[in-house]
């Protein structure tokens, strides 16, 4: 019973998101403009839920920021317009993903980084790894020994 409950929940809760997307009061009429207005709004983050995009959003600042890009593309500005006015009135915090500039240089360049720190280091380890003799696969003669009494005394022969 709490599976079917659990079920119901996920579906209630994946069947409204659709719902928390773009309103029918702000489609643009323009199919051209819609489209790109709904390309436009998944790139930019909703300042309330931080996490998404304005497109998934249904809190009211997202709403407004819908409705502006839209405006703003009906007075013909291109998307590149559209985002550099959001930017320079929000700064870059706006963009899911951030341009990359001086400033996030860092941001971008940091996965690359930690994977040639890692790779060189898997590199210095097998180089090391390799350099070392195989210690634990030659027997000392009282090892042997040793070995050779156990399996007697276990009533095993030693091949």
């Amino acid at each position: 019973m709490k599976v079917l409950r659990l079920l119901l929940l996920c579906g209630v809760v994946l069947g409204s998101h659709a719902a928390l997307a773009v309103e029918p009061g702000e489609m643009l009429a323009d199919p051209g403009l819609e489209q790109r207005a709904r390309v436009l709004s998944r790139e930019l983050r909703c300042m309330v839920c931080q996490n998404q995009s304005i497109d998934d959003s249904a809190a009211p600042l997202a709403h407004d920021l819908r409705v502006l890009v839209r405006e703003r593309l009906k007075a013909g500005d291109d998307d590149r317009q559209v985002l550099d006015f959001l930017v320079a009135r929000y700064g870059e915090f706006v963009l899911l993903r951030p341009r990359f500039e001086w400033q996030t240089a860092l941001l971008w360049l940091t996965p690359l980084i930690v994977l040639l720190v890692g790779g060189v280091a898997m590199a210095a380890a097998s180089r090391r790894q390799r350099g070392r003799p195989a210690a634990d696969t030659v027997l000392s003669a009282p090892e042997q020994a040793r070995i050779a009494d156990l399996l007697k005394s276990a009533g095993t022969e030693q091949p």
